[in-house]
């Protein structure tokens, strides 16, 4: 079937004297969108993707769903292709004011929000703000209002090789072995498992992973703690609106990607989805390599950020389907059996699709069985 590509953009108001994002005037936030359709045929239904940074118009899955006869739209936030100043409560009003726009622009009746990867816990964050607000300011203390802001609760939702969240992902990669954050090639060679001379070799016991992951979560405790005292420092100063950029060494550092029997599945071995973990783990793309503070704040932080899957399913009570791919480099199952297990809905289903790779690229042969799981989902339930 043949798609139609239609991309478009919609501008609105917000009020803030500190910017995130690069150009634009003050004072609007402009988010650009990507409509895939069927040639013909018309919807009431439309499934939204969208990711904190974007840029997954073109996913495979996403193709395929419009080949398939669904009307599908992606929203790249304000943060498109760069997160370095992130803030998620931000990505949820952008998320919002796309699906405002759909129904007045295309006449859509019913939204299911696709999931997919970091989509997945930005999807459950929306819906479960859109169905209960509470939130007035960032972890911060800069006002942004989601209890003011209107959001329109989702019909439904899909979590496509999601993970938990993303600060709970940088926390369970994050590298242990740094103790100070001025000395990041310093490292302890009890935690450094990319070192040759680590006495802790794969396959790892029980009580080196417990010491591991305990190490990880502390050091994420320290950064937070660093964080929001330069914040309440400069705040003291008089010049609330002031930022720090900063730099995180050693985010690709998990015992999955060099102990294949940690959360096992059918991914390959000794790999990430950034190819190899100990070039990644230092590589210029490592994830959240350059951040701010109010953004570690707000989408790193183990402790402070609102966006996790498992905390925001609880107040989540419209259907969802879950689909892990039991091949995935980047959501390993574990990520797939907690997002399903915290979620309220009391409609809820989880399908896994064995031997898929993380964007189908590997195995574009098992895309047609995911995309068969979502339409015949969706059919069941009248969207």
């Amino acid at each position: 079937m043949k798609v139609v590509r239609e991309p478009y953009g919609y501008s609105y108001a917000e009020k803030t004297r500190l910017k995130e994002t690069y150009g634009g005037p003050d004072g609007h936030v402009f988010v650009e969108c990507m409509r895939i359709r069927p040639e013909t045929g018309g919807s009431k239904t439309v499934i939204l993707f969208s990711h904190p940074i974007g840029g997954g118009s073109f996913l495979p899955m996403v193709t395929a769903l419009a080949r398939a006869g669904r009307h599908v739209i992606y929203c790249n936030t304000r943060y498109r292709g760069n997160d370095t100043a992130l803030i998620l409560e931000k990505c949820v009003l952008d998320l919002g004011a796309c699906v405002a726009d759909l129904k007045t622009r295309f006449g859509y009746e019913k939204v299911v929000l696709g999931g997919w990867s970091g989509g997945g816990s930005l999807s459950l964050f929306y819906q479960d703000q859109a169905e209960r607000p509470t939130i007035t300011e960032t972890p911060a203390g800069d006002p942004v209002d989601l209890v003011a802001a209107g959001l329109q609760p989702a019909d439904a939702i899909l979590l496509l090789a999601a993970h938990v969240s993303r600060s709970v992902t940088m926390t369970e990669w994050i590298d242990p072995s740094i103790l100070d954050e001025d000395g990041p090639f310093e490292r302890d060679r009890d935690l450094n498992i990319y070192a040759a001379d680590c006495p802790n070799q794969a396959p790892y016991d029980a009580a080196f992973v417990a010491r591991f992951r305990e190490a990880q979560i502390a050091r994420n405790r320290r950064i937070t703690a660093r964080a929001k005292d330069t914040l309440a420092r400069l705040k003291a100063s008089g010049d609330s609106d002031m930022e720090r950029p900063f730099v995180v060494y050693g985010t690709m550092c998990d015992v999955r990607w060099t102990d294949p029997t940690q959360d096992p599945s059918d991914r390959k071995p000794y790999t990430c989805y950034l190819g190899e973990p100990r070039i990644a783990n230092d590589g210029p793309v490592g994830l959240g390599r350059f951040t701010t503070l109010r953004s570690w704040l707000s989408q790193w932080s183990y402790d402070e950020s609102r966006a996790h899957g498992e905390k925001n399913g609880a107040g989540v009570s419209c259907p969802t389907l879950t689909i892990n791919n039991s091949a995935d480099l980047a959501c390993t199952p574990s990520h797939a059996a907690r997002l399903f297990g915290g979620l309220a809905s009391k409609d809820k289903t989880f399908i896994e699709i064995k031997d898929a790779d993380h964007y189908y690229m590997e195995r574009p042969d098992l895309l047609p069985a995911a995309v068969t799981a979502v339409t015949a989902w969706l059919d069941e339930r009248g969207f």
